[in-house]
């Protein structure tokens, strides 16, 4: 059996999850990639992917064979584009990951955008804010907010992330208004769960000094569309990266309180699997949506300075 096609089981079935969905994408049986695995592993004398019933797995071995099996895989057919054509169109498949609010809100137009540009690139887009492995799960490139806590992931930064801290002002009206940060621990807390307390409701004082009141909690979520429609109803203060309170802010829904005490601000990166070699429709990609995003993004222009 030809080697080179063992090869592409092999990366399809890691990169799809499942013999079924890879035997799909190959236009094969799915006895015949599992075939091709079986022989795969048998010619390296070495278990591959560990296999039950319900899950499929890569062993050591495997994960070792996989980033390299799939660099040589994309330097292929990265050699073919090259000199397939005269003007080099885009084609491909690119497995894309994002948070939840933000791959709805803004993630999905740049991805229509750069999907009309380029009509020969397929993109399979994840949305969900748990933390995946790109390795394991066979992604090309997630985009991630916040501190990227695996140093192996070659990053790009794609824009700065604001957060910032908003109440409907029906809430205000009975409430009050905040004069200072320790003022919150009289108001009603939604936050969200995927960030630790201490880091939900960190603000920073004059001099750079950093502290989090300890606010209640009326609603935890973890998701963040989910706080902010809470908070436009009048339920309580919470903190939101701008990117998802924008619309509000701009049609006077909610507003921001204690401008004077900012909150420490992210940064959202583009991250790529460790020592796979990056194809040019997923380093355009990149490119694209540092274009659309850039040092300034649009959702941020109507903020206080």
């Amino acid at each position: 059996m030809d080697r080179l096609t063992d090869i592409e089981s092999f990366v399809a079935v890691v990169e799809a999850g499942s013999f079924s969905a890879a035997a799909e994408r190959l236009g094969a049986a799915k006895s015949a990639v599992s075939r091709r695995v079986s022989a795969l592993e048998a010619r390296l004398g070495v278990k591959l992917l560990n296999r039950t019933t319900r899950t499929l797995s890569l062993t050591d071995n495997g994960r070792a064979y996989f980033e390299r099996a799939g660099r040589i895989l994309a330097d292929l057919a990265e050699a073919e584009q090259s000199v397939s054509d005269a003007d080099c169109a885009l084609r491909g498949r690119i497995r894309l990951a994002a948070p939840l609010s933000f791959g709805l809100q803004h993630l999905a137009p740049a991805i229509n955008a750069f999907a009309e540009l380029h009509p020969e690139v397929q993109i399979d887009l994840d949305l969900n804010d748990r933390q995946i492995s790109l390795v394991e799960e066979g992604f090309d490139m997630a985009v991630r907010i916040g501190r990227l806590a695996d140093s192996s992931l070659i990053a790009r930064r794609l824009c700065l992330i604001r957060r910032v801290a908003v109440a409907s002002p029906d809430y205000l009206a009975r409430h009050g208004t905040p004069q200072c940060p320790e003022d919150l621990v009289n108001h009603d807390g939604l936050r969200y769960t995927n960030i630790p307390r201490q880091h939900f409701w960190q603000f920073t004082a004059t001099g750079g000094r950093e502290f989090s009141p300890d606010v209640p909690d009326r609603l935890t979520a973890n998701n963040g569309a989910l706080l902010t429609e809470a908070a436009v109803n009048g339920l309580g203060v919470t903190v939101q990266p701008s990117f998802i309170v924008h619309r509000e802010l701009a049609d006077g829904r909610l507003q921001t309180i204690l401008d004077a005490w900012p909150i420490p601000s992210e940064s959202m990166y583009a991250v790529f699997p460790p020592g796979r070699y990056q194809s040019r429709r997923v380093r355009e990609l990149a490119d694209f949506l540092v274009g659309r995003f850039g040092d300034e993004p649009y959702w941020d222009r109507d903020l206080p300075a």
